[in-house]
């Protein structure tokens, strides 16, 4: 198969108008005969021991069928929550995981853990009757950053975690990276925080949840990003055998990570709908959503950079303290899995090496958010990069050039054992500058000054590892209607698959896109697979409906040539018709299926794929006021081919909004002293608008990857991976001449402006 070019004008996504008009199923959406309603009874404190739990006047309220508590949990075994943090620790130790009854039992951990259920007739019923509940508490001490909880003397969060230190790891060359220190001519030290927050998808967390007594089935109607891994998580954590789990799911309203994972409310859910004989629904509040929904981010990383005379790097150490929260969950392990990977940036850097400690806190416990560890390496490196520039009177993008991996190197590996595949990262920045007119700054500078405000610019160059997954499986079903259908078991929410893998098998088969219909988690599927995350849809269901599409054609061409009698080999194929030579018939796909439905299956499993990019941002600040505005933002990327253009434009425009929206106000805050939660709501927690990136200019500069069967390269996050620094740097910039050198994450226009102040002062 040919490259797929970047077409000039994209196709439409086919989904939109479902979307966009209301036609769209969300989990909310879904109904069973007979169901009854949810309510979670939440904890209002951080930690406290739980003495008793009287139930007696919810169960009596009208209504009401039922309320589970933490001893109901316990006696099922719903207790041990999985976790993905396997990776063996310093010295061989292993990570040290609480168990996490489905249902608070004997103590609470955090502002807003889930500590009864209550089942009745309608969801006002069951929420009113959880008022009734009684709780009983002996309040105890709490940390909720993890800086805090791993102090001397901090407040014990579980005694299975000693020193709240639930893992120790390292990776790279810890005395390759001491004697580059010793003999460096400049060291840089930078400690960056990158700030908690909530995914917050459009569409709150739902779930209902159905038992079969005679098969000993459960039927799941819930927002999830991929079948199999849900399946699996919660097969571990309910011991329930994954073929008695069955899935349906239709649209799913934004994931960002967080619908990846198993949660504890769906199994309560499953002990209220198999002891009562319904199906029982929940759908989440906001302000549910707020605390019990896994936050992102939430790691403090001290970094250091050893640099020789002439501005090359030598060696950088990093120490990560990553929070994950009151409990492991799914997740987390991309902030050590993925640091690690792209440790080394753009840079030849020849010593790297990293010191990780996580640490459990009373808070919501953290999970894959957009990046999932990506952004906050490329954070660091750039952040202390830019600094090291600013500190030694480099210009930056020289400072980058020095230093930066070039061409002729790759495949490049790297000192902490990863192996980029291709890129060109000198051809990225120039194409970057002349997009950003990088000469032309100081006039508008200036301009900005006669003006009355400060103009600053930033520029991030990074890459990150993404479409690395377990084997994977692909079916392409061709029927006798000439439809062929893409089964497949991630699962959009919003990324547009329906219309790319649609296009890809219509593009390998050359038949019209409408021919084509993409099945996304198919209930009862058997499909092998990973959900939708680390930008691998296209990487792996993407390449594998190519290669499926292309045996099919060889499987058509042997039922062709039955039909011919001749030789496979004397049957061509084109544009959905095999004609051969002997014969002056011609056989269309869909009369190939008319004694049958014909199928074919393509697996496969890729490693990862490395999208790069360079951003560059311009800034003005409102001295009196400290308000930011982003009044230029040009983005080159590199994500290998592009299927559909509007589809990576509108990727990188969601995460580039996305890192902003993390860069000038949201952050997750708690109160130090008593665990309640600062900022759980959108009065308190300021999301993103359309206008905080008024206008972006992305131009792709692809280099067509290797590892996927149509080289392309994972983009759902890049955007997002780029803009932190870019965007950091850019307020820096414009407030360094003034003696501001670092501030962290978010830039509210109330930080920025007491800096100033403390500028003028000192």
């Amino acid at each position: 198969m040919e490259a797929h070019a970047t077409p000039k004008h994209s196709e439409n996504r086919v989904e939109d108008l479902r979307l966009i008009t209301g036609a769209g199923c969300y989990a909310s959406d879904w109904n069973a005969p007979g169901q009854l309603y949810g309510f979670f009874v939440r904890a209002d404190r951080a930690h406290a021991a739980i003495l008793s739990v009287n139930t007696a006047a919810a169960l009596a309220h009208p209504g009401v069928k039922q309320v589970l508590t933490g001893a109901d949990a316990v006696s099922a075994g719903y207790t041990k929550a999985p976790h993905n943090m396997q990776m063996p620790g310093r010295n061989g130790t292993k990570t040290l995981a609480p168990l996490r009854p489905a249902l608070a039992h004997g103590k609470v951990h955090f502002v807003g853990e889930a500590l009864a259920l209550v089942v009745a007739e309608s969801a006002a019923i069951a929420r009113d009757a959880a008022d009734l509940v009684e709780i009983e508490y002996r309040d105890l001490p709490c940390a909720t950053r993890a800086e805090q909880a791993l102090a001397a003397g901090a407040p014990q969060i579980h005694a299975e975690v000693p020193g709240n230190l639930a893992l120790e790891f390292e990776a790279g060359d810890e005395p390759a990276v001491a004697a580059a220190f010793a003999k460096a001519a400049h060291v840089i030290r930078l400690k960056v925080e990158t700030t908690k927050v909530s995914p917050s998808p459009m569409e709150p967390r739902a779930c209902l949840v159905a038992y079969d007594a005679a098969s000993d089935e459960y039927t799941f109607n819930l927002c999830m990003q991929g079948v199999t891994t849900l399946r699996k998580q919660l097969s571990s954590y309910t011991q329930v055998p994954e073929e008695k789990l069955k899935f349906e799911v239709r649209d799913v309203g934004g994931g960002f990570g967080q619908r990846t994972v198993v949660y504890p409310e769906y199994c309560a859910l499953m002990l209220a709908a198999k002891a009562l004989g319904r199906p029982v629904k929940w759908t989440s509040t906001r302000l549910e959503g707020f605390l019990s929904d896994n936050h992102g981010r939430g790691n403090v990383i001290a970094g250091a950079l050893a640099l020789d005379r002439d501005g090359k790097f030598l060696a950088m150490r990093m120490d990560w303290i990553v929070d994950v929260g009151a409990y492991l969950s799914p997740g987390p392990q991309g902030h050590i899995r993925n640091t690690r990977m792209a440790m080394t940036g753009v840079y030849r850097i020849p010593a790297l090496y990293a010191s990780y400690r996580v640490a459990v806190t009373n808070s919501a416990p953290i999970g894959s958010y957009r990046g999932a560890g990506r952004p906050d390496i490329a954070y660091a490196v750039e952040r202390i990069v830019n600094h090291a520039a600013a500190e030694l009177g480099i210009d930056a993008v020289e400072l980058k050039r020095r230093n930066f991996i070039p061409p002729e190197a790759f495949p490049y590996s790297t000192s902490t054992g990863t192996s980029y595949e291709i890129a060109d990262f000198p051809g990225l920045l120039l194409q970057a500058l002349a997009q950003a007119d990088w000469d032309g700054f100081p006039k508008r500078r200036a301009q900005s000054e006669a003006a009355g405000k400060l103009r600053g610019r930033g520029i991030s160059t990074v890459i990150e590892n993404t479409g690395i997954g377990p084997q994977e499986e692909v079916e392409l079903r061709l029927a006798a209607s000439g439809v062929v259908e893409v089964h497949t078991v991630t699962k959009s929410q919003g990324q547009g698959h329906e219309t790319t893998l649609a296009m890809i098998v219509a593009k390998t088969l050359g038949i019209p896109r409408a021919q084509v219909k993409v099945v996304q988690c198919e209930a009862g599927t058997k499909l092998r697979g990973s959900h939708t995350g680390g930008s691998r849809s296209m990487v792996g269901a993407g390449g594998l409906s190519h290669v499926a599409a292309e045996k099919l054609i060889e499987q058509g061409k042997t039922l062709a040539a039955l039909e011919f009698k001749v030789e496979p080999s004397q049957v061509t194929y084109s544009q959905g018709e095999f004609r051969s030579s002997e014969s002056q018939r011609v056989i269309t796909l869909g009369e190939l299926a008319k004694a049958g439905t014909i199928s074919a299956i393509a697996e496969g499993q890729f490693n990862s794929t490395y999208p790069n990019s360079c951003h560059i941002v311009e800034i003005e600040i409102d001295p009196d006021t400290g308000a930011p505005k982003v009044v230029s933002y040009n983005a080159v990327d590199d994500c290998g081919v592009i299927i559909n253009h509007t589809i990576v434009e509108g990727q990188l425009h969601g995460g580039v909004v996305q890192g902003a929206g993390q860069v000038f106000g949201e952050h997750i805050v708690y109160d130090e002293q008593s665990g309640q939660m600062l900022s759980a709501s959108f009065m308190d927690y300021p999301m993103p608008r359309a206008g905080v990136i008024p206008s972006l200019r992305f131009v792709p500069r692809p280099t067509p990857s290797k590892v996927s069967p149509i080289g392309v390269k994972g983009m759902g996050e890049t955007g997002c991976t780029a803009s932190l620094p870019a965007l950091v740097d850019g307020v820096l910039d414009a407030l360094r001449p003034l003696g501001v050198k670092h501030l962290d994450m978010p830039l509210t226009p109330s930080k920025i402006w007491h800096a100033l102040q403390a500028a003028k002062q000192s």
